[in-house]
């Protein structure tokens, strides 16, 4: 995979996420902090077919493991509810989705440098 198409699959996941935790003010701890695995599904579009990434939830806020550059807000709910909003230049994605204490799924949409993506993530829990 080449540096651009790299960069441009981790923009349009809706969970690859980045430095914002230090610009967050600091939540409580939820049952969903922790490291997290990643797979994202392209199902519509011209972006890679598919990529593993590692995320992190802090105090209910979902940032990046120091792999992806890129701008991130994101928060889980208290029930597990996920919505993030990925940017990076021109390129953005929007996902939602659930968690629960050990995996979660969900679907995102966005902009990348190929054009318009929209597909499916699934999670687990690292330990």
């Amino acid at each position: 995979m080449h540096g651009r198409e790299y960069r441009a699959r981790i923009v349009v996941f809706v969970m690859a996420l980045a430095c914002v935790a230090d610009a967050m003010p600091a939540h409580a701890r939820t049952d969903f902090d922790g490291a997290w695995s990643i797979l994202i599904v392209t199902r519509e579009g011209p972006c890679e077919a598919s990529l593993r990434y590692g995320v992190k939830v802090a105090g209910g806020t979902v940032i990046n493991d120091g792999s992806a550059i890129a701008s991130v807000q994101g928060r889980v709910s208290p029930r597990g509810a996920v919505r993030v909003l990925v940017r990076s230049g021109s390129q953005w994605a929007n996902g939602s989705g659930y968690l629960s204490k050990s995996h979660g799924n969900g679907v995102w949409r966005g902009q990348g440098t190929s054009g318009t993506c929209a597909g499916t993530w699934v999670a687990g829990r690292r330990e």
